[in-house]
């Protein structure tokens, strides 16, 4: 028969056993971090522009250059043409104003808009818009207004088809419009460096003040480059009415 001070100490050394296997049995959980609501500031699309509650709104500012003037200022000018775009052979060479071209970034090439100029530019057709800086030189393509970046032209509708019709407002420019420049001509593309190089030597005999050079473009072909005294706008303007090519098309050109 066991003792009742017995039976007490082995009720408890029980007790302390099941104890023990019942904490070792407990499921180790890993919980996650609490959710934690955005702020407001990162809800505002990139450029500075304030979010909108319309997706064209968002269009327009998505990715966009800073600008220092508000969205609804009156343009400064206004041009309706063609737009293309480019992409992989010159990204990541450098453009006219000295920067890498980026063919992800909002920017575009304009043949006569000062560099670092800001425009919106708005497909005709869809009413898509997006706001670039102008960083580069072109397009060099006869009835062509505008050349987009990539990221531009997804945006606005030009990538799948190539070309659309736009309406390009200029909104804000760090020099004037109508005054002032650094001017030259450009005349090509030519297939091969040969009839490049034979054109620039005329040109030179020709005008002999002016500063004639040729050079290739990373897509491969050759283009002249005629720079006349002072880069005067008036004198690049006579240049390019009076030359003749019998391939290649004549352009004028700011270069800053």
């Amino acid at each position: 028969m066991i003792k009742p001070n017995f039976r007490a100490v082995v009720v408890a050394a029980v007790l302390l056993l099941l104890t023990a296997c019942s904490r070792h049995k407990e499921a180790k959980v890993n919980v996650p971090p609490p959710v934690t609501a955005p702020s407001a500031s990162s809800s505002a699309p990139p450029g500075g522009e304030p979010a909108s509650s319309g997706d064209n709104d968002r269009k327009i500012t998505e990715g966009a250059p800073a600008l220092r003037v508000p969205l609804n200022a009156p343009p400064l000018l206004v041009e309706t043409g063609i737009a293309s775009w480019y992409g992989a052979p010159f990204h990541n060479r450098r453009g006219s104003n000295g920067e890498l071209y980026n063919m992800h970034a909002m920017t575009a090439a304009h043949r006569t808009l000062p560099l670092g100029s800001v425009a919106r530019v708005t497909n005709v057709k869809t009413g898509h818009s997006a706001i670039v800086r102008i960083t580069d030189r072109g397009p060099f393509i006869p009835g062509r207004l505008i050349d987009l970046s990539f990221a531009a032209a997804k945006q606005i509708d030009v990538w799948q088809p190539g070309t659309a019709t736009v309406r390009v407002e200029v909104l804000s420019s760090p020099v004037p419009l109508e005054s002032g420049g650094r001017w030259a001509v450009q005349i090509g593309g030519f297939p091969a460096e040969p009839e490049a190089r034979e054109l620039a030597d005329h040109l030179s005999r020709r005008y002999r003040t002016a500063k004639v050079l040729s050079f290739n473009s990373p897509a491969g072909e050759w283009w002249v480059r005629v720079r006349v005294q002072g880069d005067d706008r008036k004198r690049a303007e006579e240049i390019a009415s009076v030359t003749q090519t019998p391939q290649g098309a004549i352009f004028l050109v700011r270069l800053d």
